[in-house]
């Protein structure tokens, strides 16, 4: 009976088409759990001009090594990751942000799957080839494996401590 089932399971699975994707359709917003996660959206020949997505980083004439740099300095922790903090699409980043999240220390990340070009820049930036990216207090630390071994030597403890102090003195003010 149990074979007759997983046989019946692979056979739907098998009839999938090859284009199906888990992946929504549709772009825009959400929220979750207070979080607020940005797609990107395609553009699309039949939408008016006034009415299609604008990227406000080419309106302002910064470049992506620009912007990289601005949130590497003003942010005590940066992961540049594949997905977001609540999803990580990735086991690396995953475990990146589950490592970093024990310090309870404020997280900056930014999903390098929405936009290749950020990841481009990213790579040129850190002169590093693999996701995710972790900086600390403007320093590149590395991957999620260089984040794991600091962790288990006490090395990330010390690191981040300062950033713990500094986030209780802000809200104590």
């Amino acid at each position: 009976m149990a074979r007759l089932f997983s046989n019946a399971l692979l056979k739907g699975i098998a009839r999938v088409p090859a284009t199906y994707s888990l992946r929504p359709t549709m772009s825009g917003s959400s929220c979750h759990h207070g979080m607020r996660f940005l797609t990107t959206v395609t553009s699309d020949s039949d939408t008016h001009d006034d009415f299609k997505p604008t990227d406000n980083l080419v309106r302002s004439g910064t470049t992506l090594k620009d912007s990289v740099e601005k949130d590497v300095k003003e942010n005590p922790v940066v992961i540049y990751m594949k997905g977001v903090l609540a999803q990580p699409q990735c086991g690396f980043s995953a475990l990146a942000v589950r490592v970093l999240s024990l310090y309870q220390v404020p997280l900056t990340a930014r999903n390098i799957l929405e936009n290749p070009e950020l990841k481009t820049a990213v790579k040129g930036f850190s002169n590093w080839p693999t996701f995710p990216q972790i900086f600390i207090k403007g320093e590149f630390i590395g991957g999620s494996d260089i984040v794991l071994s600091m962790h288990q030597t006490g090395e990330l403890k010390d690191k981040l401590n300062d950033v713990a102090s500094e986030v209780s003195e802000e809200k104590s003010e």
